[in-house]
């Protein structure tokens, strides 16, 4: 039968060629309909935090499915959603918040932005509109999204629809600037007046190709926020719930945001669920009492659903229950340890950590080599999704040493066969 999907974020060069079709999954493991296993070491698109068939995120949707199916939050609630905005209130520094909810990240992203317009339309100063993010950095791919984030390499067919006041420019060191953020403070001061708010991916570009700055940069972004009346975003829809070796990217930082968009791994990635996390300081400006109307008048069919929820409440017990977290930390340390013979290897141009986030960036002579070293990796059964010259593991966080050390090995040496 001739595939009739238009597959996201794929050259037609690949669909031609076909691809596996994948019918289980378990653990770290995908399985497609010829019974051949891959690792998957970019965690189903950084979202299977847990790994694949977790029993007890499976029992809570399936038991929920045969309760609730759905239910609007549109003037109503259940018993999930109540549960989860609590829950998620109690993992910010500052727990006075209230959660929206939406499908995917991108949607959670979408109402930061729009929340953050209308918080200064609610107090009448309906000048501040600007809502900037880094240079390259990646919030989704709604027109909206993109005019905060935007990578050249996806999205140049709309540079001339989407707007862009002004950009962050990615963090780079000097001597007199050790955490490189001068150029960033220029730029805000410059503009705080239009700005309502900055978003950021802490700590990591995800889709510019896994580039990492300081915990120290982000926390002089924050207090400079504070200091010009911006608020700030913090999309942690990629780097949340343990990846980074805390709970939260922005952990490492010390600070409170203002606003803090989740996902992905919100429901182990089993569901389609985001939220954004606002401080009442915000949420209580939305109110109709006044001499003005400031309902937000936005929402998302599936808001809060209640298999979404039951899903995501079910992952918070597990990370906490099985203290993934604090197992994120100690396997990045070996992980670490067991990718650092790559740096030597001739076509490598540096690695990089993050958590459990390992990075090998190659030269870019070696850029003709991707392809064939991705296949070569797929036939050994290990399934990677390199950005440009960037081969990366992101792999669930369920993954034992010898399972982690075995795919390091596994890279290193397709890397030196080909390099």
């Amino acid at each position: 039968m001739k595939n009739k999907i238009f597959h996201p974020y794929t050259t037609f060069s690949a669909i031609e060629k076909g691809f596996p079709n994948m019918v289980r999954g378990e653990g770290i493991y995908l399985f497609d309909d010829q019974g051949k296993q891959y690792v998957d070491m970019v965690s189903s698109w950084w979202a299977c935090a847990l790994g694949h068939g977790h029993p007890k995120v499976v029992k809570a949707i399936q038991e929920q499915a045969s309760i609730l199916q759905h239910s609007i939050t549109g003037c109503l609630t259940h018993p999930n959603v109540l549960a989860l905005a609590d829950r998620l209130a109690k993992l910010m520094p500052t727990p006075e918040r209230h959660t929206l909810f939406a499908s995917d990240g991108c949607s959670a992203v979408e109402a930061a932005l729009k929340i953050t317009i209308q918080y200064w339309y609610n107090l009448d100063r309906p000048e501040k509109t600007w809502v900037i993010g880094m240079d390259q950095g990646y919030h989704g791919d709604s027109l909206g999204a993109l005019g905060a984030g935007f990578v050249d390499g996806f999205h140049k067919p709309f540079e001339q629809v989407v707007m862009h006041h002004a950009k962050l420019p990615f963090p780079l060191p000097t001597a007199d600037d050790p955490d490189g953020f001068l150029p960033s403070k220029q730029v805000i001061e410059e503009h705080a007046d239009k700005l309502a708010a900055v978003i950021v991916e802490p700590l990591c570009l995800g889709s510019a190709g896994m580039k990492i700055y300081s915990a120290d940069y982000l926390k002089e972004l924050a207090d400079c926020c504070a200091e010009n009346e911006v608020l700030l975003i913090i999309d942690e829809v990629a780097m949340g719930f343990g990846r980074t070796g805390q709970r939260f990217a922005f952990n490492h930082a010390g600070i409170d945001p203002d606003l803090v968009t989740v996902g992905k791994a919100l429901t182990a990635g089993y569901m389609p669920m985001s939220a954004c996390i606002v401080k009442d300081k915000i949420y209580d400006t939305f109110s109709d009492t006044g001499e003005k109307d400031c309902t937000f008048y936005h929402g998302n069919t599936y808001a809060g659903h209640p298999i979404g929820c039951a899903a995501a409440l079910a992952a918070l017990d597990i990370y906490e229950a099985e203290d993934t977290v604090e197992r994120a930390a100690e396997m990045a340390e070996k992980m670490k340890h067991w990718m650092q013979p790559m740096a030597e290897i001739g076509c490598v141009k540096e690695l990089r950590f993050l958590g459990m986030i390992g990075v090998v960036e190659l030269k870019p002579e070696a850029k003709p080599l991707v392809a064939q070293i991705k296949q070569a990796l797929f036939e050994q059964g290990y399934l990677f999704r390199p950005l440009g010259n960037v081969f990366y593991l992101m792999p669930p966080l369920i993954i034992t040493d010898d399972e982690l050390r075995a795919a390091v090995y596994a890279l290193q040496q397709t890397l030196e066969e080909f390099c």
